[in-house]
């Protein structure tokens, strides 16, 4: 009980001392996650669209693809996005692995499926209740899709902080390919496994509460935009 009392008060002198290290750690998970989910946005949020409002060869395929991603290990992405990188992988020229481009890619893999996957579903919802006005005034595809877009910004701000949720929490994926190398992949997640095995509980709480601290504030403005919705309709 000391040695987590003791811990506590460690963590607590860590982050108002502004401790570099923790810094360092902080501001690289919050970059990773950051990029990672600016792309899987980027990519998901035309995609779901375009599986909302297209029918093609293939597509219901797509879909229960995205949906099966939702739930995959994220250690099996990790492994997946390892062999892809890995010296005798197909892409192991480019020499990835274990950078934070490695972690990147595999977080993107993390997050797309959950906004794609969001975003098919409220666009397709939107235009059954909306088809009849949007052809009336004449707006075309582009446009109809942007009105759409635009007025399910609340559920899709949502859908990208919960996908943004699950990737900074995420160890298995980024300790695969990032390796938790010190000043260059170790994330919070990585570096509270590393800490805690090595005995420097201090450290490891200080990051955890970091973390927590990531974690309330992705739910609280979750909680404010679903309210702002539902105060809309």
């Amino acid at each position: 009980m000391k040695q987590v009392s003791d811990g506590i008060g460690q963590a607590f002198s860590l982050i108002f001392s502004l401790d570099p290290g923790l810094l360092n750690i902080i501001l690289l998970s919050l970059w990773v996650s950051g990029v990672a989910i600016i792309v899987a946005s980027a990519i998901a949020l035309p995609l779901g669209t375009v599986l909302a409002r297209s029918r093609f060869p293939g597509r219901s395929s797509i879909i229960i693809l995205l949906n099966a991603l939702m739930g995959f290990p994220p250690v099996v992405v990790g492994l997946i996005v390892y062999l892809i990188f890995s010296r005798n992988g197909p892409l192991g020229v480019l020499d990835l692995l274990f950078t934070p481009t490695a972690m990147i890619i595999a977080q993107i893999l993390l997050a797309l499926p959950i906004v794609a996957s969001v975003t098919r579903q409220t666009i397709a919802m939107l235009w059954e209740t909306n088809r009849e006005l949007l052809i009336s005034v004449g707006a075309n595809r582009l446009q109809q899709n942007a009105t759409l877009l635009w007025e399910a910004r609340f559920a899709l701000s949502t859908a990208i902080l919960v996908g943004f949720g699950r990737i900074i929490g995420e160890v298995g994926a980024v300790m695969i390919v990032g390796g938790n190398i010190d000043n260059l992949t170790r994330v919070l997640t990585t570096a509270i496994a590393l800490e805690t095995r090595k005995g420097n509980i201090g450290l490891a709480i200080g990051l955890g509460i970091i973390l927590i601290i990531i974690a309330i504030l992705i739910n609280a403005t979750v909680y404010f935009l679903t309210n702002l919705e539902e105060a809309k309709e």
